[in-house]
């Protein structure tokens, strides 16, 4: 995939520039650049439109301290903190690396799966989609997935071992590598992670505890010893779309009265009668819990805060769904599941709406691992292209103001 003539075209470096002359933050640094938090949404193979985003952000000199995703937003945000320290530009090496990439080899299934996905992506007639399923119900009995998402793995293995992390801690160290001067416009130091916010936050569902993770925060659930787990796991478990990929299974869980008083906290049963602790868990798709999990940096405690949260969608929601048919229900109920719980969180705080951008990804298909350079381009574009729309009408000193006003009307409603 060549994005040169994008990365490179002086219409979009130049708007770019004149951006870099607006606040969008209270956090900054010795050299001006400005930090935010960073949610992204899932979506497939329109990540890809998240790359362009992020690379209009760092292109306007913002930064990002928490990075938070579901799927394809969880690759994102996992990357953008592993190649490189906080204050470095990440869009470099992560255009390198999407450059050589052959998105098709993460179909990775035998070739019935391939066969069934091939003529789905190409709107086969019922009929024949009917029979290249029925020559992969094996596969789906005893896998549970059409592909066993070893490819991607290797991949965004590869990627980490290249960048020297190796376990969770290696990658919280670099995480909490802060850049030189970083402090608050008033003159505050941010001279710790705890005070600059630096936090990394996928979202993926054990499905055999009906249970919203968020990686690495709860990693304490599923292994003994967190810091040393490889990160890549938490996004495989994000990333695992049911039946294309297989689910990630994690066995051997941590057992004893400290991991029953931490499963406690979820809400989860671990009494005798219920079976007490999990023994195992079953990962799939955080986006069938939360697939834009914005609420993830909200802090209640807080007036308001001295960074925004940015939040980037891919497609515009819309809630209204022409039911004609059973596949359309599924449709309908699989994306009421995933959306619920954001749409919940943008209700009661709706001043996020202020912050979260959406990019038109529609004519696109996100399960499309073939899709051409052109394509490819396309999405990096309109990600790009959203993000400048963004930024030229993002007010910050009028989002704070509002994020007082809010905080004054709820104290006096004592909410």
């Amino acid at each position: 995939m060549n994005l040169e003539p994008l990365i490179n075209d002086p219409a979009l470096l130049g708007r770019l520039e004149t951006l870099k002359n607006k606040s969008y933050s209270d956090i900054v640094d010795a050299r001006g650049l400005q930090y935010v938090d960073l949610v992204m949404e899932g979506g497939g193979m329109l990540g890809i439109a998240l790359v362009g985003y992020t690379w209009a952000l760092e292109q306007a000199g913002i930064r990002f301290l928490g990075i938070g995703g579901t799927s394809a937003g969880s690759i994102n945000a996992l990357l953008l903190a592993a190649l490189g320290t906080p204050g470095e530009a990440k869009s470099p090496k992560l255009l390198a690396e999407l450059a050589r990439l052959d998105f098709r080899q993460f179909v990775d299934g035998d070739d019935d799966s391939r066969e069934l996905i091939d003529a789905w992506l190409a709107k086969a007639r019922k009929f024949k989609l009917a029979l290249k399923a029925a020559q992969c119900f094996d596969t789906i009995n005893d896998r549970l997935g059409l592909n066993p998402g070893t490819a991607f793995s290797a991949w965004i293995g590869d990627i980490l071992r290249r960048e020297r992390i190796d376990s969770m801690a290696d990658l919280q160290q670099r995480m909490e590598t802060l850049p030189t001067g970083l402090r608050s416009r008033a003159g505050d130091k941010l001279d710790t992670p705890q005070k600059a916010g630096s936090r990394l936050a996928i979202v993926a569902a054990d499905v055999s505890t009906e249970t919203k993770v968020v990686f690495p925060d709860d990693a304490d659930l599923y292994f003994a010893d967190p810091a040393a787990v490889d990160p890549a796991l938490f996004v495989r478990a994000s990333m695992s779309i049911p039946y294309f990929f297989q689910p990630l299974r994690i066995d051997n869980l941590p057992q004893g009265p400290a991991a029953a008083a931490r499963w406690a906290v979820t809400g989860y049963d671990t009494s005798v009668e219920q079976g007490g602790v999990p023994t195992s868990a079953l990962f799939i798709d955080g986006g069938i819990m939360s697939n834009f999990p914005i609420e993830t940096f909200h802090d209640y405690s807080v007036a308001v805060p001295l960074a925004p949260t940015f939040g980037v969608k891919l497609e515009y929601d819309n809630r209204r769904h022409e039911i004609g048919g059973p596949l359309d229900l599924f449709g309908a109920i699989f994306n009421s599941a995933r959306h619920c719980l954001d749409y919940d969180f943008l209700h009661r705080n709706p001043e996020y709406r202020q912050l979260v951008q959406w990019i038109p990804c529609k004519q696109y298909n996100w399960l499309d691992f073939s899709m051409s350079d052109e394509t490819k381009a396309g999405l990096f574009r309109e990600g790009a292209e959203r993000a400048i729309t963004f930024l030229q009408g993002f007010d910050w000193e009028a989002y704070k103001a509002y994020r007082q006003r809010l905080h004054t009307a709820r104290q006096l409603l004592g909410g």
